[in-house]
């Protein structure tokens, strides 16, 4: 079962890719998205009948050399069964999707290989993330991971004829390849202290890695905290992080379903998966671990702060995303990786439907994107207005605090900020707790700008503007029953008493004993506990008094903290820096390469060899074929005579 289901989705990939001149242009399509259908619901079968106990199902030995034995196989824990769930679903209801938002594309129509090859590359990165969740060993991980990597600079820069798309798909391969230098340097450090690559070998070593020493660069390190911070490198760039975040806003440049694919549930969760299978390791790496909870408490803070003054609908959408993951990392960082998984789980099903539902917006408003042309369309688009403000309440974690009544985001979302206090992460608690409210403030701002008010913009596309066909409607109505019962529904496997916890993640990830976090969440006061919905309520109450009972606020205060807000609106110059700091160098010295190293020093040599010697060398070999043959003779004579001389000389010597 499991062997058919990591394989669907590339045999889906190489029949849509390929086959579709034979099968045809729709049945291709059909046939891709039927095999990932299959992948989703043969994942739930194991999610749900799933016994605990880890499977490892070999498929084949790969590589084998000295030391290094690298086998193919599906490693199935509870862990894995989690994240196919999440993988598949997610990619199921993309596909579907897909055949909806597509349709009408202009690009579509002018190329016939679009629909298939855009269907191909969906399924062959649903493969990719399969593989590096099901990764037995860390060479089978790294494959998947990069594998992502190269799925999503494909659908980033689907639409190739648009400057701004292959800039944005150069870009996340580029920023992405940052992080997995780190993550390589890790792999390999592992391999170094424990000889092996294998989780099982590199589990069972966890507590060794705390006791022993490595040199790297300039000085001795504890190993366990430098493999640690290496592994975190590589997932700061996969999942978006602060300093290697500045691809994830840009990859909106792609179609919509596209971004529900890598910001809900796949690419950017590949992160937060790798530190909590590597949990029997990060578990031991106390400097590291605090290093991952300041970054994620600062990822969730700044990236909440740029999502108040964006106006592109996505990007919105985007920003929130990279906000989300920042807390999944804080949890795992405090050491609740249940936690962690908690939340990515609830954040796929509500994320997935706010992009799906913009997708949908865009889909109706004629591809506009811009929330300040909208306004009053909760009346012409009724589904996807509904769908959206379920994603909204989950996202911003309405619920019944001290109770575990409430949407998806409320549980998971509050388990995290719980768990930091409850780890002493006071900063970090603080940070999270006004990332929730700058959270609720940008989603209502949302909601408000494009759903309620008066029509902005054109007036055509406003009187044209119409509910999305079934094909994109159904996946949110799907999504919309996870992000409301996922979280009342799996809070006890995920949050519930360390022995459940335990219980049910048995062998999939690891606390030691002496961490006591998830425990000590249940009982902090009353006041943490309520913070998150009291942050929430402010960050609604502002928004509706912004934009529903004064919409010429906003305009007011952004004249009035003009610096804050050009700040925020251009994402802390973080681009800006990056350009200076490394593109135009990088650039720079290309160009000098380019011209004098390539052009000058090695097409001037060649060039010079080409033009000046070779031709003098060929001239005077020519001048020897005169074609008298009294010449030819002469110089078999002296050819002899030589001959004669060396072999006298010779024997004579």
């Amino acid at each position: 079962m499991a062997t058919i289901l990591l394989f669907a989705p590339l045999i889906g990939a190489l029949l849509c890719g390929f086959g579709w001149r034979f099968m045809g242009e729709r049945p291709a399509q059909v046939t891709a998205t039927a095999l990932v259908v299959l992948s989703a619901l043969l994942s739930w079968l194991i999610f749900l009948t799933f016994d605990g106990e880890t499977q490892q199902i070999q498929i084949m030995r790969w590589i084998e050399s000295g030391t290094l034995a690298a086998d193919w196989a599906i490693r199935l824990d509870r862990l894995t069964a989690v994240m196919l769930v999440v993988v598949t679903t997610v990619a199921a209801l993309v596909h579907v999707y897909s055949f909806g938002y597509m349709a009408h594309d202009a690009n579509f129509r002018e190329h016939e290989s679009y629909r298939p090859r855009f269907f191909a590359y969906l399924s062959l990165f649903t493969f990719a993330m399969l593989m590096l969740v099901t990764a037995d060993n860390l060479l089978q991980l790294f494959f998947g991971w990069e594998g992502v990597g190269l799925a999503s600079y494909l659908l980033i820069g689907f639409y190739y004829r648009k400057p701004s798309a292959n800039a944005a798909a150069i870009k996340a391969f580029v920023v992405n390849r940052v992080g997995d230098v780190g993550f390589l340097l890790g792999i390999l450090a592992l391999f170094l202290l424990t000889d092996s690559i294998s989780f099982d070998v590199i589990f069972a070593e966890g507590a060794a890695l705390a006791e022993t020493s490595i040199p790297f660069l300039w000085a001795d390190w504890n190993a366990a905290n430098l493999v640690a911070f290496l592994l975190f490198i590589g997932a700061m760039g996969k999942s978006a992080q602060l300093f290697l975040h500045t691809w994830l806003p840009d990859a909106m440049e792609g179609p919509t379903p596209v971004s529900a694919l890598i910001h809900a549930a796949t690419m950017v969760t590949a992160g937060v998966f790798l530190v909590a299978r590597m949990s029997p390791v990060m578990e031991y790496a106390d400097t590291a671990m605090l290093f991952v909870t300041a970054i994620g408490a600062l990822t969730a803070f700044f990236a909440a702060t740029i999502g108040l003054v964006q106006n592109d609908i996505k990007r919105v959408i985007a920003y929130s995303t990279c906000s989300q993951l920042g807390y999944m990392f804080v949890a795992a960082g405090v050491g609740v990786y249940s936690v962690a998984i908690f939340h990515l789980f609830t954040h796929a099903f509500f994320k997935a439907m706010l992009f799906l539902g913009a997708g949908s917006v865009i889909h109706g408003m004629h591809h506009e994107q811009d929330m300040r042309n909208y306004g009053g369309l909760r009346h012409k688009m009724p589904y996807t207005f509904w769908a959206m403000l379920i994603g909204t309440l989950a996202i911003t974690g309405v619920g019944i605090p001290l109770t575990i009544i409430g949407f998806a985001g409320f549980v998971s979302k509050d388990a995290i900020i719980e768990s930091a206090f409850a780890a002493g992460a006071v900063p970090a608690f603080w940070l999270l707790v006004v990332g929730a409210g700058l959270t609720s403030f940008y989603s209502w701002r949302l909601m408000f700008m494009t759903f309620f008010g008066t029509p902005r913009g054109s007036r055509k596309t406003h009187e044209h503007a119409h509910e999305s066909p079934p094909s994109m409607t159904i996946p949110l109505g799907v999504l919309a029953v996870g992000s409301v019962f996922a979280g009342m529904l799996w809070y006890g496997p995920f949050f519930g008493s360390i022995e459940q916890v335990n219980d049910w993640f048995a062998g999939a990830i690891y606390m030691s004993e002496g961490n006591t976090v998830l425990d000590d969440a249940h009982y902090v006061p009353a006041w943490v506990a309520i913070s998150p919905v009291a942050a929430m309520l402010i960050g609604l109450a502002v928004a509706w008094w912004f934009y529903i009972r004064n919409p010429e606020m906003p305009a007011k205060l952004a004249e009035n903290q003009w610096p804050l807000y050009q700040l925020f609106l251009n994402k802390w110059y973080f681009d800006e820096l990056y350009e200076r700091i490394f593109v135009r160098p990088a650039k720079a010295l290309g160009t000098i390469l380019w011209k004098r190293g390539d052009g000058s020093v090695i097409d001037g040599a060649i060039n010079g060899l080409a033009m000046g010697v070779i031709p003098w060398v060929t001239r005077r070999t020519v001048r020897v074929q005169s074609g008298y043959i009294f010449h030819y003779a002469f110089a078999m004579v002296i050819g002899i005579v030589l001959l004669v001389t060396w072999v006298t000389l010779t024997v004579g010597g």
